[in-house]
C-alpha cells in the first residue's frame, strides 16, 4: 500500500510505496495510475499533466496555475485503493519473437550450465507483467523471470543493441524499441514496432499493467512481419 506523499519541487508529487521490487507493489503503483489516466480522460483531474509510474512510486507532475500539491494530497488520501481494479484496463500481448537473432545464448547457455533450448523454453512460456515503461519512448520492463535464467548485465555494454532487441537481466525482460546503448542479455528479436510518433493518442503499443507473452517464430516469418 501507500507508504507517504512527498513534493518534488514545486510542480511535482511523489506517490512511495515503498523500496520494494515486486509484482504486488507495482500493482499497487499501476492502479493509481490507471485511476489518473481514467480520471484525466474523463476531464475531472484539470491540472494534471503526466502521470510517471516506476517499480515502487509514481511521479504525478502538474500545472501550478490549475491545481496544487495539497488537492493532490487530498484526492489520493480519499482513494480506497481496495475498489482499483486493475483488470478492467490490463491488455494481453502475443509478441513474436525471433531467438536466432540472440546474441547472448551461448554465453548464457555457459555461465547458467543450462542449454539453449531449455533458456528459449522458459523464456517463451513466462508470461511477463510489465512493471513500467521507460529509457526511451515505448521500452517496457517486464517481469517476472524463472530464476533459474537469473543473469547480471553485462560487464560492458553495447554501444549499439539492434531496435526489437529482447533482452534479459535478473527478474526482468525487456525490449529495445530503437537502436540504442545497452548491457542486457540479448536472446532475441521481435519485429513488432513498439513506438509510433505518428500516432498522436497512444504512440506506445504497451502500458504498464499489461501482460505479455512471447511466440518463437523463424527467420522466413520474422523478415515477412518486419516488411509489412
Amino acid at each position: 500500500m501507500l507508504k507517504k506523499l512527498n513534493n518534488i519541487g514545486d510542480s511535482g508529487v511523489v506517490c512511495d510505496f515503498g523500496d520494494d521490487v515486486n509484482r504486488t507493489i507495482n500493482e499497487e503503483v499501476i492502479k493509481l495510475f490507471h485511476y489518473f489516466q481514467k480520471q484525466i480522460s474523463l476531464g475531472k483531474m484539470e491540472g494534471i499533466l503526466n502521470c510517471t509510474p516506476s517499480y515502487n512510486k509514481l511521479i504525478i507532475n502538474f500545472d501550478l496555475k490549475k491545481i496544487n500539491s495539497k488537492k493532490i494530497f487530498q484526492i489520493i488520501n480519499s482513494i480506497d485503493f481496495l475498489k482499483l481494479d486493475l483488470n478492467q484496463d490490463q491488455k494481453k500481448w502475443t509478441i513474436p519473437i525471433c531467438y536466432d537473432f540472440e546474441m547472448d545464448l551461448t554465453n548464457m547457455s555457459k555461465v547458467l550450465k543450462i542449454d539453449k533450448s531449455e533458456i528459449i523454453k522458459i523464456h517463451s512460456e513466462t508470461i511477463f507483467f510489465i512493471y513500467m515503461v521507460g529509457f526511451v519512448p515505448g521500452h517496457p520492463f517486464m517481469g517476472d523471470l524463472d530464476p533459474k535464467i537469473f543473469l547480471n548485465r553485462l560487464k560492458t555494454p553495447r554501444v549499439k543493441v539492434p531496435a526489437g532487441s529482447v533482452g534479459i537481466v535478473e527478474k526482468f525482460c525487456n525490449i529495445y524499441p530503437y537502436q540504442s546503448p545497452g548491457g542486457w542479455n540479448i536472446i532475441g528479436r521481435t519485429p513488432i514496432k513498439l513506438f509510433d510518433n505518428k500516432n498522436e493518442t497512444n504512440p506506445c503499443l504497451l502500458s504498464p499493467g499489461d501482460i505479455v507473452k512471447f511466440k518463437p517464430i523463424s527467420k522466413k516469418e520474422f523478415n515477412k512481419l518486419n516488411n509489412e
